[in-house]
């Protein structure tokens, strides 16, 4: 996929860049006292701002933080981030969070000429932000000079590499909470990878539609038939052999495929996790989207940190796709082990379903690159 990039913007000098930064970082604390507990995006950033101030121009950030529903909320208000962008880029720009304005998520024009207003040109870094058709992702693009950012071009690149030409076998992890929200990817990834992992919370509509009971398990009950259609389409799908879960009486415990009422499935079990880590210590690439379990809680971290040291130690090409697999990579210390980690979950899964996301197509209609 061919975007116009930094170098295409030509002579910044002088001019003001609107960069768009996903600086949706965590936090901690209070209302009243919030501040920044990891700021990795924040950093993930600096490439790009780096790049324009070194050539003299004047950068303006702007991001997202949280879910404010269109009403500005002292709770997502961007002045620990800008607080903390100060200190790593100084002088550097940044407005007040994006989704303050209902007219960010509706993709308002009013709200893009807001944006625009005195601006020269336009950077795309926000890769996690990507798949949205918001005013600050897809506006700009459509009046000025614009480009993608470093960080979206690296996610690009490798994403897109996964989806065209990977190195087999090809072995694809997927986890989490909800089915629903993976049926899609799940299609595209069983036509473009050699053999689909599935764990999490999802693994157990899938038992379920193998004829298995789950006991009180998550288990979406209105995908039992497509998963079955799946299974029966696609063998390269390997799901749990056992689980590790807690029994009617919230006894620690370990089940093979069937769990007796009142159980609840909370990780995969530890023939599971050497299994999947086999598959993935055979591989030559691997991309890892979602925890295997509830990874949080020491007791239902074993099959999530197993699949996470397979991915640091493979020889694989290793690409994990964002959010909590992140989250407990870092939890494992793994973070720097594994060659790319996505910035943006739900965009990284989009653009392997669909190869396109709405903030790429609209950099590539920008008037500069047409």
């Amino acid at each position: 996929m061919k975007l116009p990039l930094l170098e295409d913007l030509g002579d910044v000098r002088g001019k003001t860049v609107l960069v768009r930064t996903d600086f949706n970082v965590p936090m901690s604390g209070g209302d009243d006292a919030r501040s920044i507990s990891d700021d990795f995006r924040i950093r993930a950033a600096l490439p790009t701002i780096t790049w324009l101030t070194e050539r003299g121009a004047k950068v303006v950030c702007a991001s997202h933080l949280g879910r404010p529903k269109g009403q500005p909320t002292p709770k997502y208000s961007m002045a620990p981030v800008r607080a903390r962008l100060a200190e790593l880029a100084p002088g550097v720009g940044l407005l007040e969070n994006l989704r303050f304005s209902p007219g960010e998520e509706a993709n308002d024009e009013a709200t893009v000429a807001e944006l625009v207003q005195g601006v020269d040109m336009y950077v795309n870094d926000a890769f996690g932000a990507a798949h949205r058709a918001h005013a600050s992702i897809v506006g700009p693009p459509r009046t000025l000079p614009s480009a993608a950012g470093r960080l979206i071009q690296r996610e690009v690149e490798v994403v897109d590499r996964l989806r065209s030409t990977p190195k087999r076998p090809f072995v694809a992890v997927l986890g989490g909470a909800k089915v629903s929200d993976k049926l899609g990817v799940i299609d595209a990834l069983v036509a473009m990878c050699d053999q689909l992992l599935i764990g999490g919370g999802m693994c157990f509509t899938f038992l379920a539609a193998q004829g298995h009971p789950v006991g009180d398990s998550i288990c979406e009950r209105d995908q039992i038939d497509r998963c079955r259609g799946l299974l029966e389409k696609h063998k390269s799908i390997m799901l749990p052999e056992d689980i590790i879960g807690v029994d009617a009486d919230g006894v620690y415990t370990t089940f093979g495929r069937r769990l007796p009422d009142g159980a609840k499935g909370m990780d995969i079990g530890p023939g599971t996790a050497a299994a999947f880590s086999d598959a993935i210590m055979d591989a030559r690439s691997v991309f890892w989207n979602g925890p295997m379990g509830v990874f949080e809680d020491a007791r239902f971290a074993k099959g999530t940190r197993t699949v996470a040291q397979a991915m640091a130690d493979t020889k694989a090409f290793t690409v994990v796709g964002g959010g909590d697999s992140a989250a407990a990579l870092a939890q494992f210390g793994l973070d720097d082990d594994v060659d790319h980690v996505s910035t943006g979950g739900g965009a990284s899964l989009e653009f392997l379903e669909f190869g396109d996301l709405p903030g790429l197509k609209a950099l590539r209609e920008a008037p500069n690159a047409r």
